[in-house]
C-alpha cells in the first residue's frame, strides 16, 4: 500500500478521542500526544504558528502520523502514559519519568486495608484502576471510609497476635473509625463483608452507597446543617460523575494481543492492539486487497501471522472475535462479555475508522477506484444485476393540487449530472394526484428516450412510497422497459426502500454510502422540483395580477413583464414610460388602476 501523504491523512482524520504519534523519514518517534478530539489537535501543529522553539522544531521533523482512537478522554490520557513510558520520545519530557497514575489497593491481608498506591506490586493483592486524577481516589476512599468503618494501621492481626492481646485499641477506635479487630471486637468475616461492598463500589455500583448518602444528605437538611449536607451532596456529585475503570489498563488481562477485522467486497481491514503487562502499547491496522472470494476466517490467519512476525509479538493469548487456529501453542479466546470484550471492541472501532478514513483517502487520491468500489456496493445493497452508473429520481411538487410539476435528476457514478435535468409541467392529471402525476411523468421521460434513441437508466428512483412505485411500474410495463430497468421507492419517515411486488421494504444501514447517495438523488430531485414549482407560481401570480386589469390580455402582461421585469416597477411606472410599451390609452388604463 503505497503512503499517504501528510496532508490527505490530515484531512480525514476522526473527530474523536485518541492518541496521535508523530514519526521522523527514519520512522523513528518523535512524539505522543493525546487529543479530545483527533482532527483539530493534530491540525493545529500545522496550521499555527507555534511560541515555543522545540515545538517549531519538532514540526519541522514530523515525515508521517499513526493514531489511536478511545472512547473517552481519560482513556486517551492513560494511552498516552503508556505508549511514553514504552517508547520514551524525545519531545515527550514531563511523562518520562517512572511516575505513573494512581490505583487503588486492597491489600492482601487477614483483614485489608485500602489506600492509594501509584506501585502495583504482585503479592496478591487487588488494584483497581488507574485514575487520572489523585484527587478523585482520595474522595472515592473517603466516601468508602465515611461508610465502612475500616483499620488504618499496619499490624500483622494474626490470630495467634490478636489472642495473645499484643495490641491495643487506638485513636480511630474511640473516633468511630474502625471497629477494633486488633482486640478481637470485629471478626474476618464481618470485616470481609465490608470489603465485598467496597469493591462493588469502586467497580461502579454505588446504589446502596448512594441510598445512604442521600437520606443523610435530607437528614443534615432538616435539621439545618446545611454546610455538613452540602459536603455530602458533594460526595454524590463524584460518585454518580465516577466512571468504571479503562479499558486501557487492566493488570489482570496480560501480554495479550488483540486482534479484529473489518471487510467489504474488495478490502479488509485488521488491527492489532499489544498489550504487555496489562498495558496497551502499540496499535496497528493493516489493509489487505482481496484477491479471490477469501472469508473473514482465512484473512485474519494470514494477518494475525504476518503481524506478529513483523511486531516480534511473542504473546501465547490472543483475543479473537471469532476461532482461528493459529497454533498448537497459542491459546485463542472469543470474549463475550467483561474487559476481554471491551478491548476487542475497541480494536474494533480502530478498524472501522480506518477503513473510513482509507475511504476518504481514496477518494481524494483516486477516485475512479472510489466511484467503482461505491458501485460495488449499491450493487450488492439493493440486489440489482449490474453496477448503477446512471441513475434517475422522480418527484412531483404541488400545493392543493395548483401547477402540479415534477422533476427528474440525473446522477452519473454517484454524482449529480446537472446537464440532463428535466422540468416536467403534468398535463394529464387534474387535481392533486401524486399517483397519475408520477404515471404521467415517467412514461413520457422513457418514451421521448426510447424514440430518441437514447442511454436508459441502470435504476430508477421514485420519491414516495408502494403508491407511487406501483403507478412508476405502470408506465414501464406500457413501455415495455419493466425487468430491463432497475426501480426502487424510497419512503421518506423510515427511509425504507421498496421493491416491485414486494411488500416488505429493505431498511440499509443508517450510515451507508448507498443510503446516503438514494438520500442526495431524493434531496436534489425535491429542492430541482420545488424551486420550479416556486418559480411557476409566482409567474402564474404575476401573470394574473396584470390581466385582472380591464384590456390587458395575456400578451401585453408578457410584453410589460419583459420590458419592466418586475409588477413592481409596472406600478411605479409613469405614464408616459407605459406609453412606450403599451400605447397612450393602455397605459392610462394600467397607470390608474395601480394609482
Amino acid at each position: 500500500m503505497p503512503e499517504i501523504p501528510l496532508d490527505i491523512k490530515l484531512s480525514t482524520l476522526p473527530d474523536s478521542p485518541g492518541v496521535y504519534q508523530f514519526y521522523d523519514t527514519d520512522g523513528k518517534i518523535l512524539y505522543v500526544g493525546k487529543a479530545k478530539n483527533l482532527k483539530k489537535r493534530v491540525s493545529s501543529y500545522f496550521h499555527k504558528t507555534h511560541e515555543y522553539g522545540k515545538t517549531r522544531v519538532m514540526v519541522k521533523k514530523i515525515d508521517s502520523l499513526k493514531h489511536i482512537v478511545v472512547k473517552t478522554e481519560s482513556d486517551a490520557l492513560l494511552l498516552e502514559n503508556n505508549l511514553i513510558k514504552k517508547y520514551q520520545p524525545r519531545y515527550n519530557v514531563l511523562l518520562k519519568d517512572d511516575k505513573s497514575y494512581p490505583w487503588i489497593c486492597i491489600k492482601n491481608e487477614r483483614f485489608p486495608r485500602i489506600f492509594p498506591t501509584r506501585k502495583l506490586i504482585k503479592d496478591g493483592s487487588e488494584y483497581y484502576g488507574p485514575y487520572t486524577s489523585m484527587k478523585t481516589v482520595k474522595v472515592l476512599l473517603e466516601l468508602i471510609k465515611s461508610v465502612y468503618p475500616l483499620r488504618t494501621c499496619n499490624y500483622d492481626l494474626s490470630p495467634e497476635k490478636i489472642n495473645a492481646g499484643k495490641y491495643k485499641l487506638c485513636l480511630e477506635y474511640h473516633l468511630g473509625n474502625c471497629k477494633g479487630p486488633c482486640e478481637g471486637l470485629q471478626n474476618s468475616e464481618e470485616y470481609h463483608k465490608q470489603i465485598d461492598d467496597i469493591r462493588q463500589i469502586i467497580k461502579g455500583n454505588f446504589k446502596s452507597s448512594l441510598h445512604y448518602f442521600k437520606t443523610q444528605m435530607k437528614s443534615h437538611a432538616k435539621e439545618m446543617q446545611f454546610e455538613e449536607a452540602q459536603r455530602i451532596k458533594d460526595k454524590i456529585e463524584v460518585l454518580e460523575n465516577y466512571q468504571v475503570k479503562s479499558t486501557i489498563v487492566n493488570p489482570k488481562i496480560n501480554n495479550v494481543d488483540v486482534f479484529s477485522i473489518i471487510s467489504d467486497d474488495a478490502f479488509a481491514y485488521v488491527n492489532f492492539l499489544q498489550l504487555s503487562h496489562g498495558s496497551i502499547v502499540r496499535s496497528h491496522t493493516m489493509e489487505i486487497k482481496k484477491k479471490l472470494e477469501e472469508s473473514d476466517k482465512e484473512l485474519l490467519q494470514l494477518a494475525i501471522i504476518e503481524i506478529r512476525q513483523r511486531f516480534n509479538s511473542q504473546s501465547k493469548n490472543l483475543l479473537l472475535p471469532f476461532s482461528c487456529a493459529i497454533g498448537d501453542d497459542i491459546k485463542v479466546t472469543v470474549p463475550k462479555l467483561g474487559d476481554k470484550k471491551k478491548l476487542l471492541e475497541l480494536s474494533e472501532r480502530n478498524s472501522k475508522y480506518y477503513r473510513q478514513e482509507r475511504f476518504k483517502q481514496v477518494k481524494i487520491t483516486d477516485p475512479d477506484r472510489h466511484t467503482n468500489r461505491i458501485m460495488a456496493q449499491m450493487k450488492t445493497d439493493l440486489h440489482l444485476a449490474e453496477e448503477p452508473r446512471h441513475i434517475e429520481c422522480f418527484d412531483n411538487s404541488n400545493i392543493q393540487g395548483s401547477n402540479p410539476v415534477a422533476a427528474c435528476v440525473v446522477f452519473r457514478n454517484g454524482k449529480p449530472f446537472k446537464k440532463e435535468y428535466r422540468h416536467f409541467n403534468i398535463k394529464t392529471v387534474d387535481g392533486p394526484d401524486d399517483f397519475k402525476s408520477m404515471e404521467e411523468v415517467v412514461y413520457r421521460r422513457y418514451k421521448r428516450l426510447l424514440e430518441e434513441d437514447s442511454g436508459l437508466p441502470q435504476l430508477i428512483v421514485i420519491d414516495g412510497g408502494k403508491g407511487q412505485l406501483s403507478s412508476a411500474v405502470k408506465s414501464l410495463d406500457l413501455l415495455g422497459l419493466r425487468g430491463k430497468i432497475a426501480i426502487i421507492g424510497i419512503a421518506k419517515r423510515l427511509e425504507e426502500i421498496y421493491f416491485p411486488n414486494d411488500p416488505i421494504p429493505l431498511y440499509l444501514d443508517k450510515k451507508s454510502e448507498t443510503l446516503k447517495i438514494i438520500q442526495q438523488l431524493r434531496n436534489e430531485a425535491h429542492r430541482f422540483g420545488i424551486n420550479f414549482h416556486r418559480n411557476k407560481r409566482s409567474k402564474a401570480a404575476i401573470d394574473s395580477e396584470l390581466e385582472r386589469i380591464r384590456g390587458v390580455g395575456k400578451k401585453t402582461a408578457e410584453e410589460l413583464l419583459k420590458n419592466f421585469k418586475s409588477v413592481n416597477r409596472i406600478k411605479k411606472a409613469s405614464i408616459e414610460d407605459l406609453s412606450k410599451t403599451v400605447g397612450n390609452a393602455m397605459a392610462k388604463k394600467i397607470y390608474e388602476n395601480f394609482h
